[in-house]
């Protein structure tokens, strides 16, 4: 699996230094499944998803629905395990899903119509 660094293109801050690319159908599936938590500089992008259920997850997240071009279209804080989300988005389609450790929207203040920059980092 692809390990890429996020950055709000907006504000120039790091979203998370190590972020999990699953852009295939088994990834996807596994997500964060299994974990007992997730770093506050790590994250999932699940390619496509714009919907994520919290079934069988042990901890709350963030969600980041992201346009094809990785522009911010919706996003929740907090979501509980055994829950699940689907986009109303109103900013455009969402194509993606970044999940992320709770809290981390407000830390790094992500925004509706943010621009987000994927590198990709050696593993």
């Amino acid at each position: 699996m692809k390990t890429l660094r996020l950055i709000n293109v907006r504000t120039q801050t790091e979203i998370v230094a190590r972020c999990a690319l699953a852009d295939k159908f088994w990834t996807r599936g596994k997500g964060l499944l299994g974990r007992a938590s997730l770093p506050a500089d790590e994250g999932i992008l699940l390619v496509p998803g714009v919907s994520i259920h919290m079934f069988g997850m042990k901890f709350p997240i963030d969600a980041v629905f992201l346009t094809k071009d990785d522009v911010v279209t919706d996003f929740v804080e907090n979501l509980a395990p055994g829950k699940m989300h689907q986009s109303k988005a109103s900013a455009g389609k969402p194509h993606s899903t970044l999940e992320l450790a709770a809290g981390t929207i407000q830390r790094v203040g992500i925004c509706i119509g943010d621009k987000i920059e994927r590198e990709e980092v050696a593993t």
